[in-house]
């Protein structure tokens, strides 16, 4: 009796750590090694994971760990964690965008204890049986830069359609400053259920009423610069002018793709990093929308707190503002 008993109790740890595996193996936390976009790990130590204090318990989950847009919303939760002094934070998220896995990180984070959780929604509905669970847990639900199709405390984010109109009128002018008044526009982007990367989309097309140009069927790369490359290359050979990326995997692959063909070809992505920054510095790409995912991060931890504190929080949606960064802006 006492073997099978252990060999019961072995099982049961062996299933739990295989449920864990799919998200909280590839994210960081407040008082354990933290995954970067890169695999490798860091360590942090923002708070005390006992919670004895009375510290308030706060989540954060992300689409995936490849953006540095996401590291970035990560240093602007842990700023205002270091600010306040009664958080204890982790950063949760699959290592790409995955509904399923993003589902086990919401999850995850509820058997955790979380009071509130900050979530980037991979898409508007697949997460929403999973929020269900948690706002029945009384897990307050704060929304940084994409949000589920469930009710939140708070939304902070770029408007991202009104942003994706600032991309297309850039890439316009850039056109018809070359002469340019009609040909074929590409649009890389991540997948169709993304609201954030949607809107932006919507935003973009906007921008092309009433033109001559013809802005073919979105292509989705998964926000992958690989796919996005390959997708983007497919448009120059099909003789675009004009190539759109949604997000930071889909505008990297779009401005090597670009640089690859050695073609003159308009470029115009969403978010920043390095990479992205080199791109604009060598040409490749025209300009890119920079979004504050920092302060989302920030003021998310802030609206968080003041909502388990019973506070009064504000505007259900705040735009936390986008700049477009060119060559000369750099």
């Amino acid at each position: 009796m006492k073997f099978k008993k252990l060999v019961s109790i072995f099982l049961s740890c062996a299933l739990m750590a295989g449920m864990m595996a799919g998200c909280s193996g590839d994210a960081g936390t407040s008082n354990a090694p933290e995954s970067t976009t890169d695999g490798q790990v860091s360590d942090t130590n923002t708070g005390d994971d006992t919670n004895a204090g009375g510290n308030h318990k706060i989540y954060l989950i992300t689409m995936d760990q490849m953006d540095q847009h996401w590291v970035n919303v990560d240093a602007g939760c842990k700023k205002a964690v270091e600010e306040l002094g009664n958080v204890d934070y982790t950063w949760l998220a699959p290592d790409v965008k995955d509904d399923a896995k993003q589902i086990e990180c919401v999850n995850n984070a509820v058997a955790g204890g979380a009071e509130a959780i900050l979530l980037a929604a991979n898409g508007p509905d697949a997460v929403t049986a999973a929020l269900e669970e948690a706002d029945a847990a009384g897990v307050k639900i704060v929304y940084v830069d994409s949000a589920a199709d469930f009710p939140g405390v708070q939304t902070l984010a770029t408007d991202n359609k009104a942003a994706g109109t600032i991309a297309g009128e850039e890439m316009i002018k850039a056109l018809e400053e070359q002469g340019i008044t009609e040909g074929k526009i590409g649009i890389v982007n991540v997948n169709a259920a993304t609201a954030s990367t949607v809107a932006r989309e919507e935003g973009f097309r906007a921008a092309f009423e009433g033109t001559n140009f013809e802005l073919l069927e979105t292509q989705y790369g998964d926000g992958d610069a690989a796919k996005s490359k390959d997708i983007a290359a497919n448009y120059i050979t099909q003789g675009c002018v004009g190539i759109f990326g949604a997000n930071e995997g889909s505008t990297v692959g779009t401005g090597n793709a670009i640089q690859e063909a050695g073609q003159t070809v308009i470029g115009v992505g969403f978010d920043k990093s390095d990479t992205i920054l080199n791109l604009i510095k060598n040409g490749y790409i025209l300009c890119t929308m920079a979004q504050n995912p920092d302060v989302m991060g920030y003021e998310g931890i802030q609206t968080a707190v003041k909502a388990l504190e019973g506070e009064d929080i504000g505007e259900e949606f705040v735009d936390t503002g986008v700049s477009v960064i060119d060559k000369d802006s750099i």
